[in-house]
């Protein structure tokens, strides 16, 4: 069994469709034994600043943040698309945990080069082998984004890409489309049947 962290980046921590994912996936992975350790961003009592690199060491929530991973099996994160992006907020703790030298390091393969010094690669670090996964819920039906998926900047090729890759994630998504307000009854239980399909198989 799995210890998998929820970070939630939905403002409506409540009663949203993204609320539904995570009590569903919640309760359908608590059901076959994993544990579950859920941070509601919106809900923090303490907030990060807007991400400054120039903030060296970082706050102490970006390292209780860590810690909580380290003791994780699972990071997943679970937002809203906005603008082809994931909910600012999700964004921002994105930038302040997954950062070097924590998530990873790069090395160069030329140190002592004057030309070629930049040049190497990334270096896993404390999630290197753990499971990242995404759930992502867009407003419109699949059709709408299609011209967009042959790009690396939408957010779950960009998340697998250039962020998760660099930390030696393995990566899983969970993509939901036409998330509407008037959503019915019937395409909303069969949503559920999906998240709940999803933590079994995790």
């Amino acid at each position: 069994m799995k210890k998998i962290c929820i970070i939630f980046g939905h403002h409506n921590t409540k009663d949203s469709f993204n609320a539904a994912i995570r009590d569903t996936f919640i309760d359908e992975a608590t059901k076959i034994g994993h544990q579950i350790d859920l941070i509601n961003l919106f809900d923090e009592e303490e907030q990060l600043p807007f991400y400054r690199s120039d903030i060296n060491p970082p706050p102490e929530l970006v390292l209780k943040y860590r810690k909580r991973l380290e003791n994780a099996d699972v990071m997943f994160l679970m937002s809203a698309c906005h603008n082809l992006r994931m909910n600012g907020i999700l964004e921002n703790w994105i930038d302040w945990v997954l950062h070097p030298k924590w998530f990873f390091s790069y090395r160069s393969l030329l140190p002592d080069s004057k030309f070629f010094g930049n040049y190497g690669f990334p270096v896993a670090g404390a999630m290197k082998n753990k499971i990242g996964v995404v759930s992502m819920t867009y407003g419109g039906p699949m059709i709408s984004y299609f011209n967009f998926s042959l790009f690396d900047n939408i957010p779950f090729r960009r998340l697998k890409k250039s962020v998760f890759q660099l930390g030696g994630l393995k990566t899983k998504y969970l993509r939901f489309y036409s998330v509407l307000p008037n959503m019915d009854q019937q395409t909303f239980e069969r949503n559920m049947k999906k998240v709940r399909a999803f933590a079994r198989k995790l």
